[in-house]
């Protein structure tokens, strides 16, 4: 992906995490940005069926014009996600909305990234989750 724009979105089959990578792919659509779908997975006899379950999940999602890749990485999911997004423009994330406080409000996941990331973060609101890519437009502001 070097010299190229691209955005990392976390996948880990949550409803919050489709709503992600649904605005991720409505993102990439309007800036010509390439998306990476990265999950994390517990142990490496997991990666096979992760990677399936993505690329599945990646071919309901992406708009003819999107250029998207996929990764299933044995890690901590906080960990994998904050290296897959060392280079990117972009990391994209759902968040669950249980509970007060920080960690509650986005998840423990997000909190890190939120926290940790070298790059900006969109962590997308829980009430998102059951949207489609119909419910709304993505907004550019140019600098």
């Amino acid at each position: 992906m070097s010299g190229k724009r691209f955005l990392i979105v976390g996948v880990d089959g949550s409803a919050s995490a489709t709503a992600a990578l649904r605005w991720a792919m409505r993102y990439a659509a309007a800036t010509g940005t390439e998306v990476v779908a990265v999950t994390a997975c517990a142990s490496p006899p997991a990666v096979g069926g992760s990677r399936l379950a993505l690329d599945e999940l990646v071919g309901q999602t992406r708009p003819p014009a999107v250029t998207v890749g996929t990764r299933a990485v044995v890690g901590d999911p906080a960990q994998v996600l904050l290296a897959a997004a060392e280079d990117a423009d972009l990391l994209v994330l759902g968040s669950h909305g249980h509970g007060l406080g920080l960690h509650a409000l986005l998840g423990s996941v997000s909190a890190q990234c939120l926290r940790f990331a070298s790059c900006p973060v969109v962590i997308l609101p829980v009430r998102c989750a059951g949207r489609t890519a119909r419910d709304g437009a993505v907004s550019l502001e140019a600098k």
